[in-house]
Protein backbone atom coordinates (compact mmCIF):
# COMPACT_ATOMS: atom_id res chain seq x y z
CA UNK A 1 0.00 0.00 0.00
CA UNK A 2 2.85 2.33 0.86
CA UNK A 3 4.59 1.71 -2.50
CA UNK A 4 1.36 2.46 -4.35
CA UNK A 5 1.05 5.79 -2.50
CA UNK A 6 4.61 6.71 -3.41
CA UNK A 7 3.92 5.89 -7.05
CA UNK A 8 0.81 8.05 -7.07
CA UNK A 9 2.77 10.91 -5.47
CA UNK A 10 5.45 10.75 -8.16
CA UNK A 11 2.80 10.39 -10.85
CA UNK A 12 1.11 13.64 -9.74
CA UNK A 13 4.38 15.48 -9.23
CA UNK A 14 5.72 14.61 -12.67
CA UNK A 15 2.34 15.45 -14.20
CA UNK A 16 2.34 18.95 -12.70
CA UNK A 17 5.92 19.53 -13.80
CA UNK A 18 5.08 18.29 -17.29
CA UNK A 19 2.08 20.59 -17.58
CA UNK A 20 4.27 23.54 -16.54
CA UNK A 21 6.88 22.69 -19.17
CA UNK A 22 4.30 22.17 -21.90
CA UNK A 23 2.57 25.46 -21.15
CA UNK A 24 5.92 27.23 -21.45
CA UNK A 25 6.82 25.60 -24.77
CA UNK A 26 3.95 25.35 -27.24
CA UNK A 27 1.40 27.68 -28.72
CA UNK A 28 -1.65 25.59 -29.50
CA UNK A 29 -4.93 25.64 -31.38
CA UNK A 30 -8.00 24.41 -29.52
CA UNK A 31 -10.88 22.28 -30.78
CA UNK A 32 -13.96 20.77 -29.14
CA UNK A 33 -15.17 17.28 -30.06
CA UNK A 34 -18.66 16.51 -28.71
CA UNK A 35 -19.28 12.80 -29.16
CA UNK A 36 -23.02 12.20 -29.36
CA UNK A 37 -25.65 10.27 -31.26
CA UNK A 38 -27.41 11.86 -34.22
CA UNK A 39 -30.06 10.56 -36.60
CA UNK A 40 -28.95 9.79 -40.17
CA UNK A 41 -30.88 8.23 -43.02
CA UNK A 42 -29.13 5.99 -45.55
CA UNK A 43 -30.35 3.17 -47.80
CA UNK A 44 -34.03 4.03 -47.15
CA UNK A 45 -33.64 3.57 -43.42
CA UNK A 46 -32.98 5.96 -40.54
CA UNK A 47 -30.91 5.12 -37.49
CA UNK A 48 -28.90 6.88 -34.81
CA UNK A 49 -25.15 6.81 -35.19
CA UNK A 50 -22.32 8.04 -33.02
CA UNK A 51 -20.85 11.29 -34.35
CA UNK A 52 -18.50 14.12 -33.47
CA UNK A 53 -20.37 17.44 -33.29
CA UNK A 54 -23.30 15.78 -35.05
CA UNK A 55 -21.30 15.47 -38.29
CA UNK A 56 -20.75 12.37 -40.43
CA UNK A 57 -17.94 12.22 -41.37
CA UNK A 58 -16.65 14.32 -38.52
CA UNK A 59 -14.95 17.71 -38.83
CA UNK A 60 -11.79 18.12 -40.90
CA UNK A 61 -8.92 19.66 -38.93
CA UNK A 62 -6.40 21.88 -40.74
CA UNK A 63 -2.89 22.35 -39.34
CA UNK A 64 0.63 23.14 -40.55
CA UNK A 65 3.65 20.91 -40.23
CA UNK A 66 5.04 21.09 -36.70
CA UNK A 67 1.87 22.52 -35.12
CA UNK A 68 0.45 21.44 -31.78
CA UNK A 69 -3.28 21.36 -31.13
CA UNK A 70 -5.46 20.49 -28.17
CA UNK A 71 -8.77 18.70 -28.55
CA UNK A 72 -11.28 18.55 -25.72
CA UNK A 73 -13.47 15.45 -26.05
CA UNK A 74 -16.91 15.49 -24.42
CA UNK A 75 -18.46 12.02 -24.32
CA UNK A 76 -22.21 12.51 -24.52
CA UNK A 77 -22.77 9.04 -25.94
CA UNK A 78 -23.89 5.81 -24.26
CA UNK A 79 -20.59 3.96 -24.51
CA UNK A 80 -16.92 4.43 -23.72
CA UNK A 81 -14.92 6.26 -26.38
CA UNK A 82 -11.34 7.15 -27.29
CA UNK A 83 -9.93 9.15 -30.21
CA UNK A 84 -6.74 8.18 -32.08
CA UNK A 85 -4.73 10.55 -34.27
CA UNK A 86 -3.83 8.09 -36.97
CA UNK A 87 -0.31 8.51 -38.33
CA UNK A 88 0.62 11.38 -35.99
CA UNK A 89 3.86 10.25 -34.38
CA UNK A 90 3.24 12.24 -31.19
CA UNK A 91 6.94 12.54 -30.23
CA UNK A 92 7.43 11.60 -26.56
CA UNK A 93 3.66 11.96 -26.03
CA UNK A 94 2.00 8.53 -26.09
CA UNK A 95 -0.56 9.84 -23.55
CA UNK A 96 -2.63 11.36 -26.36
CA UNK A 97 -2.33 8.51 -28.87
CA UNK A 98 -5.75 7.15 -27.97
CA UNK A 99 -6.10 3.34 -28.32
CA UNK A 100 -8.33 2.00 -25.56
CA UNK A 101 -6.51 0.09 -22.79
CA UNK A 102 -3.16 0.61 -24.55
CA UNK A 103 -2.29 4.27 -23.91
CA UNK A 104 -5.35 5.30 -21.96
CA UNK A 105 -8.47 4.08 -20.26
CA UNK A 106 -11.61 5.00 -22.21
CA UNK A 107 -13.54 8.22 -21.74
CA UNK A 108 -16.69 7.12 -19.98
CA UNK A 109 -20.17 8.49 -20.82
CA UNK A 110 -20.64 11.95 -19.36
CA UNK A 111 -16.89 12.52 -18.94
CA UNK A 112 -14.46 14.95 -20.57
CA UNK A 113 -10.85 14.46 -21.60
CA UNK A 114 -8.35 16.84 -23.20
CA UNK A 115 -5.68 15.62 -25.62
CA UNK A 116 -2.55 17.40 -26.83
CA UNK A 117 -1.71 16.38 -30.40
CA UNK A 118 1.88 17.12 -31.42
CA UNK A 119 2.68 17.15 -35.14
CA UNK A 120 6.31 16.78 -36.22
CA UNK A 121 7.50 15.41 -39.58
CA UNK A 122 4.04 14.67 -41.01
CA UNK A 123 3.01 16.64 -44.11
CA UNK A 124 0.03 15.74 -46.26
CA UNK A 125 -3.10 13.84 -45.32
CA UNK A 126 -3.86 11.83 -42.17
CA UNK A 127 -7.05 11.22 -40.25
CA UNK A 128 -8.51 10.77 -36.78
CA UNK A 129 -10.91 8.08 -35.61
CA UNK A 130 -12.38 6.39 -32.58
CA UNK A 131 -10.30 3.54 -31.17
CA UNK A 132 -12.70 1.64 -28.94
CA UNK A 133 -14.69 -1.38 -30.11
CA UNK A 134 -16.27 -0.64 -33.51
CA UNK A 135 -17.18 2.99 -32.86
CA UNK A 136 -14.82 4.13 -35.61
CA UNK A 137 -17.46 2.95 -38.12
CA UNK A 138 -18.91 6.47 -37.93
CA UNK A 139 -16.52 8.44 -35.69
CA UNK A 140 -13.80 9.65 -38.03
CA UNK A 141 -12.58 12.68 -39.96
CA UNK A 142 -9.72 14.08 -42.03
CA UNK A 143 -6.48 15.72 -40.88
CA UNK A 144 -5.00 18.09 -43.45
CA UNK A 145 -1.37 18.98 -42.71
CA UNK A 146 -0.11 21.87 -44.82
CA UNK A 147 3.61 22.63 -45.24
CA UNK A 148 5.14 25.04 -42.75
CA UNK A 149 4.16 28.66 -43.27
CA UNK A 150 6.14 30.04 -46.19
CA UNK A 151 6.98 26.58 -47.58
CA UNK A 152 5.52 25.07 -50.76
CA UNK A 153 4.57 21.65 -52.10
CA UNK A 154 7.09 19.64 -54.17
CA UNK A 155 4.54 19.86 -57.01
CA UNK A 156 2.56 22.68 -58.60
CA UNK A 157 0.06 24.37 -56.29
CA UNK A 158 -3.35 22.73 -56.84
CA UNK A 159 -6.37 24.90 -57.57
CA UNK A 160 -8.41 23.23 -54.82
CA UNK A 161 -7.97 20.50 -52.18
CA UNK A 162 -10.76 18.04 -51.42
CA UNK A 163 -10.95 15.31 -48.73
CA UNK A 164 -12.35 12.05 -50.14
CA UNK A 165 -13.11 9.65 -47.29
CA UNK A 166 -14.10 6.04 -48.00
CA UNK A 167 -16.27 4.37 -45.36
CA UNK A 168 -18.74 1.56 -44.71
CA UNK A 169 -22.39 1.57 -43.71
CA UNK A 170 -24.56 -1.05 -42.04
CA UNK A 171 -28.33 -0.70 -41.95
CA UNK A 172 -28.28 -2.03 -38.41
CA UNK A 173 -26.39 -0.71 -35.39
CA UNK A 174 -22.69 -1.67 -35.67
CA UNK A 175 -22.73 -2.56 -31.96
CA UNK A 176 -25.18 -5.32 -32.85
CA UNK A 177 -22.94 -6.50 -35.69
CA UNK A 178 -19.97 -6.73 -33.32
CA UNK A 179 -21.94 -8.43 -30.53
CA UNK A 180 -23.32 -11.02 -32.93
CA UNK A 181 -19.86 -11.80 -34.34
CA UNK A 182 -18.28 -12.17 -30.90
CA UNK A 183 -21.11 -14.40 -29.68
CA UNK A 184 -21.05 -16.76 -32.66
CA UNK A 185 -17.30 -16.69 -33.32
CA UNK A 186 -17.94 -16.28 -37.05
CA UNK A 187 -17.14 -13.62 -39.60
CA UNK A 188 -19.15 -10.41 -38.97
CA UNK A 189 -21.94 -9.72 -41.42
CA UNK A 190 -20.70 -7.60 -44.35
CA UNK A 191 -21.60 -3.94 -44.60
CA UNK A 192 -24.60 -2.97 -46.72
CA UNK A 193 -22.82 -0.17 -48.55
CA UNK A 194 -19.59 1.68 -49.00
CA UNK A 195 -19.58 5.46 -48.79
CA UNK A 196 -17.69 8.45 -50.17
CA UNK A 197 -17.76 11.35 -47.73
CA UNK A 198 -20.63 9.67 -45.88
CA UNK A 199 -22.81 9.04 -48.96
CA UNK A 200 -23.33 5.66 -50.69
CA UNK A 201 -23.97 7.16 -54.12
CA UNK A 202 -26.22 6.63 -57.13
CA UNK A 203 -26.09 2.83 -57.30
CA UNK A 204 -27.86 2.23 -53.97
CA UNK A 205 -31.54 2.61 -53.14
CA UNK A 206 -32.64 6.00 -51.73
CA UNK A 207 -29.14 7.42 -52.21
CA UNK A 208 -29.07 9.37 -55.47
CA UNK A 209 -30.04 12.74 -53.98
CA UNK A 210 -27.22 12.75 -51.43
CA UNK A 211 -24.44 11.58 -53.75
CA UNK A 212 -21.25 13.57 -53.12
CA UNK A 213 -20.46 15.90 -56.01
CA UNK A 214 -17.14 17.53 -56.85
CA UNK A 215 -17.54 20.52 -59.15
CA UNK A 216 -14.42 21.16 -61.24
CA UNK A 217 -13.28 23.78 -63.74
CA UNK A 218 -11.72 22.74 -67.00
CA UNK A 219 -7.89 22.66 -67.05
CA UNK A 220 -7.65 23.04 -63.29
CA UNK A 221 -5.75 20.64 -61.03
CA UNK A 222 -7.30 19.30 -57.84
CA UNK A 223 -5.57 17.61 -54.91
CA UNK A 224 -7.71 14.73 -53.69
CA UNK A 225 -6.88 13.80 -50.11
CA UNK A 226 -8.09 10.19 -50.11
CA UNK A 227 -8.60 8.36 -46.81
CA UNK A 228 -9.69 4.75 -46.37
CA UNK A 229 -11.79 4.80 -43.20
CA UNK A 230 -13.54 1.55 -44.12
CA UNK A 231 -13.72 -1.02 -41.36
CA UNK A 232 -12.85 -4.23 -43.19
CA UNK A 233 -11.94 -3.59 -46.82
CA UNK A 234 -9.03 -2.57 -49.00
CA UNK A 235 -10.34 -0.49 -51.92
CA UNK A 236 -9.78 0.16 -55.58
CA UNK A 237 -10.73 3.75 -56.50
CA UNK A 238 -10.90 5.48 -59.89
CA UNK A 239 -12.57 8.28 -61.87
CA UNK A 240 -13.98 7.50 -65.30
CA UNK A 241 -11.95 8.91 -68.24
CA UNK A 242 -9.39 10.46 -65.84
CA UNK A 243 -6.07 9.32 -64.45
CA UNK A 244 -4.89 9.91 -60.90
CA UNK A 245 -1.34 10.99 -60.07
CA UNK A 246 -0.10 9.93 -56.63
CA UNK A 247 2.12 12.54 -54.96
CA UNK A 248 1.84 11.53 -51.30
CA UNK A 249 0.95 8.65 -49.01
CA UNK A 250 0.45 8.55 -45.24
CA UNK A 251 1.56 12.21 -44.90
CA UNK A 252 4.84 11.73 -46.74
CA UNK A 253 5.59 12.80 -50.32
CA UNK A 254 6.32 10.23 -53.01
CA UNK A 255 7.77 10.29 -56.51
CA UNK A 256 4.74 11.06 -58.68
CA UNK A 257 3.25 8.22 -60.72
CA UNK A 258 0.04 8.12 -62.71
CA UNK A 259 -2.49 5.29 -62.89
CA UNK A 260 -6.00 4.63 -64.15
CA UNK A 261 -6.94 3.48 -60.63
CA UNK A 262 -5.42 3.53 -57.16
CA UNK A 263 -5.38 1.05 -54.26
CA UNK A 264 -5.73 2.04 -50.62
CA UNK A 265 -5.88 -0.12 -47.51
CA UNK A 266 -7.86 0.63 -44.34
CA UNK A 267 -5.94 3.24 -42.37
CA UNK A 268 -3.93 4.45 -45.36
CA UNK A 269 -4.14 7.86 -47.02
CA UNK A 270 -3.26 8.98 -50.55
CA UNK A 271 -2.66 12.45 -51.98
CA UNK A 272 -3.61 12.32 -55.66
CA UNK A 273 -3.71 15.01 -58.32
CA UNK A 274 -6.73 15.08 -60.59
CA UNK A 275 -6.30 17.07 -63.81
CA UNK A 276 -9.71 18.21 -65.08
CA UNK A 277 -8.75 17.80 -68.75
CA UNK A 278 -11.73 15.99 -70.26
CA UNK A 279 -14.79 17.21 -72.11
CA UNK A 280 -17.43 18.98 -70.06
CA UNK A 281 -19.83 16.52 -68.48
CA UNK A 282 -20.29 14.29 -65.47
CA UNK A 283 -17.95 11.46 -64.52
CA UNK A 284 -18.25 8.82 -61.82
CA UNK A 285 -15.70 8.51 -59.06
CA UNK A 286 -16.13 4.93 -57.84
CA UNK A 287 -14.65 2.58 -55.24
CA UNK A 288 -15.07 -1.14 -54.69
CA UNK A 289 -13.47 -3.82 -52.56
CA UNK A 290 -10.26 -5.71 -53.09
CA UNK A 291 -10.72 -8.92 -51.08
CA UNK A 292 -8.78 -12.17 -51.44
CA UNK A 293 -10.07 -14.35 -48.59
CA UNK A 294 -11.46 -17.67 -49.82
CA UNK A 295 -15.05 -18.33 -48.67
CA UNK A 296 -15.05 -15.00 -46.80
CA UNK A 297 -18.16 -12.88 -47.21
CA UNK A 298 -17.48 -9.28 -48.16
CA UNK A 299 -19.35 -6.24 -49.44
CA UNK A 300 -19.44 -6.53 -53.24
CA UNK A 301 -21.18 -3.20 -53.88
CA UNK A 302 -19.72 -0.07 -55.49
CA UNK A 303 -19.90 3.42 -54.03
CA UNK A 304 -19.90 6.44 -56.31
CA UNK A 305 -19.48 10.20 -56.31
CA UNK A 306 -19.82 12.54 -59.28
CA UNK A 307 -17.13 14.76 -60.76
CA UNK A 308 -19.04 17.47 -62.62
CA UNK A 309 -17.47 20.07 -64.87
CA UNK A 310 -18.80 23.55 -64.17
CA UNK A 311 -20.90 24.68 -67.11
CA UNK A 312 -22.22 21.21 -67.87
CA UNK A 313 -25.84 21.38 -69.04
CA UNK A 314 -28.33 20.66 -66.28
CA UNK A 315 -30.01 17.83 -68.21
CA UNK A 316 -28.96 14.70 -66.40
CA UNK A 317 -26.98 12.12 -68.35
CA UNK A 318 -25.92 9.11 -66.34
CA UNK A 319 -22.12 9.07 -66.00
CA UNK A 320 -20.13 6.02 -67.02
CA UNK A 321 -18.44 3.89 -64.39
CA UNK A 322 -14.63 3.81 -64.42
CA UNK A 323 -12.63 0.63 -64.84
CA UNK A 324 -12.03 -1.07 -61.51
CA UNK A 325 -10.13 -4.38 -61.29
CA UNK A 326 -11.99 -7.48 -60.15
CA UNK A 327 -12.40 -8.01 -56.41
CA UNK A 328 -9.63 -10.63 -56.18
CA UNK A 329 -7.11 -9.20 -58.65
CA UNK A 330 -3.95 -9.33 -56.56
CA UNK A 331 -1.67 -8.51 -59.50
CA UNK A 332 -3.64 -5.31 -60.18
CA UNK A 333 -3.51 -4.30 -56.52
CA UNK A 334 0.23 -4.73 -56.12
CA UNK A 335 0.95 -3.18 -59.49
CA UNK A 336 -0.07 0.03 -57.71
CA UNK A 337 1.11 -0.70 -54.17
CA UNK A 338 4.57 -1.64 -55.46
CA UNK A 339 5.13 1.71 -57.20
CA UNK A 340 5.42 3.98 -54.15
CA UNK A 341 8.85 5.56 -53.69
CA UNK A 342 10.01 8.35 -51.38
CA UNK A 343 11.27 11.58 -52.94
CA UNK A 344 14.62 11.00 -51.19
CA UNK A 345 15.77 14.44 -52.30
CA UNK A 346 17.84 17.19 -50.70
CA UNK A 347 14.69 18.96 -49.57
CA UNK A 348 12.96 15.74 -48.49
CA UNK A 349 15.71 13.40 -47.28
CA UNK A 350 15.10 9.95 -45.90
CA UNK A 351 16.92 8.08 -43.14
CA UNK A 352 16.60 4.34 -43.71
CA UNK A 353 18.36 2.16 -41.13
CA UNK A 354 20.99 0.32 -43.18
CA UNK A 355 23.78 -0.64 -40.82
CA UNK A 356 23.65 -2.76 -37.69
CA UNK A 357 20.04 -3.70 -36.90
CA UNK A 358 19.75 -4.29 -33.18
CA UNK A 359 16.28 -5.81 -33.44
CA UNK A 360 15.10 -8.13 -36.20
CA UNK A 361 11.58 -9.46 -35.88
CA UNK A 362 9.72 -12.04 -37.94
CA UNK A 363 6.03 -11.58 -37.12
CA UNK A 364 3.81 -14.29 -38.56
CA UNK A 365 0.32 -12.81 -38.95
CA UNK A 366 -2.56 -15.19 -39.45
CA UNK A 367 -6.23 -15.96 -39.10
CA UNK A 368 -6.70 -18.76 -36.58
CA UNK A 369 -9.24 -20.69 -34.59
CA UNK A 370 -9.94 -21.11 -30.88
CA UNK A 371 -11.85 -23.93 -29.18
CA UNK A 372 -15.47 -22.99 -28.59
CA UNK A 373 -16.64 -22.72 -24.99
CA UNK A 374 -20.40 -22.43 -25.50
CA UNK A 375 -21.20 -24.79 -28.42
CA UNK A 376 -22.63 -21.83 -30.33
CA UNK A 377 -19.60 -21.08 -32.44
CA UNK A 378 -19.95 -20.99 -36.20
CA UNK A 379 -16.28 -20.77 -37.12
CA UNK A 380 -14.35 -23.56 -38.89
CA UNK A 381 -15.30 -27.00 -37.51
CA UNK A 382 -17.32 -25.42 -34.70
CA UNK A 383 -14.45 -23.22 -33.47
CA UNK A 384 -14.35 -19.48 -32.88
CA UNK A 385 -12.41 -17.36 -35.37
CA UNK A 386 -9.30 -15.64 -34.02
CA UNK A 387 -6.22 -13.85 -35.34
CA UNK A 388 -2.67 -13.69 -34.04
CA UNK A 389 0.89 -12.42 -34.27
CA UNK A 390 3.41 -15.22 -33.67
CA UNK A 391 0.53 -17.37 -32.46
CA UNK A 392 -0.59 -15.05 -29.66
CA UNK A 393 -4.11 -13.70 -29.99
CA UNK A 394 -4.05 -10.37 -28.17
CA UNK A 395 -6.33 -9.86 -25.18
CA UNK A 396 -7.09 -6.41 -23.76
CA UNK A 397 -6.81 -6.11 -20.00
CA UNK A 398 -8.91 -3.68 -18.01
CA UNK A 399 -5.82 -1.54 -17.41
CA UNK A 400 -3.92 1.13 -19.30
CA UNK A 401 -0.67 -0.53 -20.44
CA UNK A 402 1.10 2.82 -20.78
CA UNK A 403 0.28 3.91 -17.25
CA UNK A 404 1.14 0.47 -15.88
CA UNK A 405 4.55 0.73 -17.55
CA UNK A 406 5.11 4.34 -16.46
CA UNK A 407 4.26 3.59 -12.84
CA UNK A 408 6.39 0.43 -12.90
CA UNK A 409 3.41 -1.66 -11.93
CA UNK A 410 3.38 -5.44 -11.76
CA UNK A 411 4.95 -7.07 -14.81
CA UNK A 412 1.85 -9.25 -15.01
CA UNK A 413 -0.15 -6.20 -16.10
CA UNK A 414 2.09 -5.78 -19.13
CA UNK A 415 1.54 -9.37 -20.25
CA UNK A 416 4.17 -11.59 -21.82
CA UNK A 417 7.03 -10.81 -24.18
CA UNK A 418 6.05 -11.64 -27.73
CA UNK A 419 8.66 -13.90 -29.37
CA UNK A 420 10.88 -12.30 -31.99
CA UNK A 421 10.31 -15.27 -34.27
CA UNK A 422 7.60 -17.95 -34.49
CA UNK A 423 8.36 -20.65 -31.95
CA UNK A 424 7.25 -23.46 -34.25
CA UNK A 425 8.07 -22.54 -37.88
CA UNK A 426 6.12 -24.24 -40.69
CA UNK A 427 5.39 -23.70 -44.38
CA UNK A 428 3.32 -20.53 -43.86
CA UNK A 429 1.86 -20.34 -47.36
CA UNK A 430 1.26 -24.01 -48.19
CA UNK A 431 -2.01 -24.85 -49.98
CA UNK A 432 -2.88 -27.40 -47.31
CA UNK A 433 -2.12 -26.92 -43.64
CA UNK A 434 -2.04 -29.22 -40.65
CA UNK A 435 -5.13 -28.38 -38.60
CA UNK A 436 -2.92 -28.18 -35.49
CA UNK A 437 -1.25 -24.97 -36.65
CA UNK A 438 -4.63 -23.27 -37.06
CA UNK A 439 -5.12 -23.17 -33.29
CA UNK A 440 -3.74 -20.22 -31.35
CA UNK A 441 -3.78 -19.08 -27.76
CA UNK A 442 -4.89 -15.89 -26.03
CA UNK A 443 -2.57 -13.51 -24.23
CA UNK A 444 -1.48 -9.90 -23.78
CA UNK A 445 1.86 -9.43 -25.52
CA UNK A 446 4.44 -6.64 -25.70
CA UNK A 447 7.94 -6.21 -27.08
CA UNK A 448 10.53 -3.95 -25.41
CA UNK A 449 12.77 -1.90 -27.73
CA UNK A 450 15.89 -0.03 -26.67
CA UNK A 451 15.79 3.70 -27.34
CA UNK A 452 17.31 4.68 -30.70
CA UNK A 453 17.70 1.08 -31.82
CA UNK A 454 17.24 0.23 -35.49
CA UNK A 455 14.39 -2.21 -36.01
CA UNK A 456 13.33 -4.43 -38.88
CA UNK A 457 9.99 -6.23 -38.92
CA UNK A 458 9.16 -8.82 -41.53
CA UNK A 459 5.41 -9.44 -41.56
CA UNK A 460 4.75 -12.93 -42.90
CA UNK A 461 1.23 -13.77 -44.02
CA UNK A 462 -0.14 -17.30 -43.91
CA UNK A 463 -2.71 -19.44 -45.69
CA UNK A 464 -4.33 -20.52 -42.43
CA UNK A 465 -8.16 -20.60 -42.24
CA UNK A 466 -8.71 -17.65 -44.59
CA UNK A 467 -5.43 -16.30 -45.88
CA UNK A 468 -5.78 -12.71 -47.07
CA UNK A 469 -4.05 -9.32 -47.23
CA UNK A 470 -3.39 -7.50 -43.94
CA UNK A 471 -2.86 -3.71 -43.59
CA UNK A 472 -0.54 -3.54 -40.58
CA UNK A 473 -0.46 -0.20 -38.73
CA UNK A 474 2.11 0.97 -36.18
CA UNK A 475 1.24 3.82 -33.81
CA UNK A 476 3.80 6.45 -32.86
CA UNK A 477 6.14 5.75 -35.75
CA UNK A 478 6.31 5.77 -39.50
CA UNK A 479 8.40 3.07 -41.15
CA UNK A 480 10.17 2.53 -44.44
CA UNK A 481 8.70 -0.28 -46.53
CA UNK A 482 11.96 -1.77 -47.81
CA UNK A 483 10.61 -4.92 -49.42
CA UNK A 484 7.68 -7.21 -50.09
CA UNK A 485 6.94 -10.38 -52.00
CA UNK A 486 4.77 -13.43 -52.41
CA UNK A 487 5.38 -16.77 -50.70
CA UNK A 488 7.57 -17.41 -47.66
CA UNK A 489 10.21 -14.85 -46.73
CA UNK A 490 13.74 -16.12 -47.44
CA UNK A 491 16.06 -14.51 -44.90
CA UNK A 492 19.10 -15.16 -47.12
CA UNK A 493 17.81 -14.12 -50.55
CA UNK A 494 15.00 -11.60 -50.04
CA UNK A 495 17.02 -8.93 -48.16
CA UNK A 496 19.25 -8.72 -51.25
CA UNK A 497 16.25 -7.26 -53.12
CA UNK A 498 15.44 -4.57 -50.53
CA UNK A 499 15.01 -0.99 -51.69
CA UNK A 500 17.26 1.02 -49.38
CA UNK A 501 17.53 3.99 -51.77
CA UNK A 502 14.03 5.48 -51.86
CA UNK A 503 11.56 3.23 -49.96
CA UNK A 504 8.20 4.83 -49.10
CA UNK A 505 7.69 6.14 -45.56
CA UNK A 506 4.31 4.89 -44.34
CA UNK A 507 2.42 4.13 -41.13
CA UNK A 508 0.35 1.27 -42.61
CA UNK A 509 1.63 -1.42 -44.97
CA UNK A 510 -0.52 -3.89 -46.90
CA UNK A 511 1.01 -7.35 -46.46
CA UNK A 512 0.04 -9.45 -49.51
CA UNK A 513 -2.00 -12.60 -49.17
CA UNK A 514 0.37 -15.54 -48.73
CA UNK A 515 3.26 -13.11 -48.86
CA UNK A 516 5.45 -10.83 -46.77
CA UNK A 517 6.43 -7.20 -46.27
CA UNK A 518 9.57 -5.86 -44.58
CA UNK A 519 9.71 -2.49 -42.80
CA UNK A 520 12.45 -0.62 -40.95
CA UNK A 521 12.38 2.25 -38.46
CA UNK A 522 14.42 3.80 -35.67
CA UNK A 523 12.87 3.34 -32.22
CA UNK A 524 13.44 6.94 -31.16
CA UNK A 525 9.97 7.72 -29.80
CA UNK A 526 9.74 6.56 -26.17
CA UNK A 527 6.39 5.20 -25.04
CA UNK A 528 3.93 2.37 -25.56
CA UNK A 529 2.82 2.03 -29.18
CA UNK A 530 0.13 -0.27 -30.54
CA UNK A 531 0.75 -2.49 -33.58
CA UNK A 532 -2.28 -4.08 -35.23
CA UNK A 533 -4.07 -5.05 -38.41
CA UNK A 534 -6.35 -2.22 -39.54
CA UNK A 535 -9.03 -4.61 -40.77
CA UNK A 536 -11.29 -4.15 -37.79
CA UNK A 537 -12.46 -7.73 -37.42
CA UNK A 538 -8.84 -8.92 -37.40
CA UNK A 539 -7.98 -6.43 -34.67
CA UNK A 540 -11.01 -7.63 -32.70
CA UNK A 541 -9.86 -11.22 -33.15
CA UNK A 542 -6.38 -10.45 -31.77
CA UNK A 543 -3.91 -9.52 -34.58
CA UNK A 544 -2.29 -7.01 -32.23
CA UNK A 545 0.68 -6.39 -29.98
CA UNK A 546 2.42 -3.37 -28.43
CA UNK A 547 5.96 -2.02 -28.58
CA UNK A 548 7.41 -0.45 -25.44
CA UNK A 549 10.19 1.91 -26.51
CA UNK A 550 12.27 2.59 -23.42
CA UNK A 551 13.55 6.03 -22.43
CA UNK A 552 16.96 7.20 -23.55
CA UNK A 553 19.53 8.81 -21.28
CA UNK A 554 18.94 12.47 -22.13
CA UNK A 555 15.87 14.45 -21.08
CA UNK A 556 14.81 14.94 -24.70
CA UNK A 557 14.88 11.15 -25.13
CA UNK A 558 12.37 10.48 -22.36
CA UNK A 559 8.59 10.33 -22.37
CA UNK A 560 6.77 13.48 -21.38
CA UNK A 561 5.02 13.19 -18.01
CA UNK A 562 1.32 12.27 -18.10
CA UNK A 563 -1.45 14.88 -17.95
CA UNK A 564 -3.40 15.11 -14.72
CA UNK A 565 -6.76 14.25 -16.27
CA UNK A 566 -6.08 10.81 -17.76
CA UNK A 567 -9.37 8.86 -17.63
CA UNK A 568 -9.63 6.16 -14.96
CA UNK A 569 -10.38 2.54 -15.82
Amino acid sequence: MHSISVRVFYFLAFSLFGIFLQCQTWAVHNYDFVVREAAYRRLCKAKKILTVNGEFPGPTLYVHRGDTITVTIYNQGRDNITIHWHGVNQPRNPWSDGPEYITQCPIQPGKVHRQKVIFSIEEGTLWWHAHSDWSRATVYGALVIYPKLGATYPFAQPYQQVPVILGEWWKTDVRKVLKEAVLTGRNPRPSDAFTINGQPGDLYNCSKRGTFKLNVEHDRTYLLRIINAAMNHIHFIAISSHNLTAVGADASYVKPFTKEYMVIGPGQTLDCLLHANQESGQYYMAASAYSTGVNVEFDQTTTTAIVKYIGTHSKYVAPLLPYLPSFTNRAAAFDVLGQFRSLASQDYPIFVPTNYLRTKLLFVISINALPCLNNLCQGPNGTSLAASINNISFVYQNVDLLQAYYLKASEALLGEIIPSNPQEPYNYTADYQDLRVELTRKGTSVKFLEYNSDVEIVFQGTSLVAGMDHPMHLHGNSFYVVGWGFGNFDKEKDPLTYNLIDPPLRNTVVVPKNGWAAVRFKADNPGVWFLHCHIERHQTWGMDTAFIVMDGNQDEAKMLPPPLDMPPC
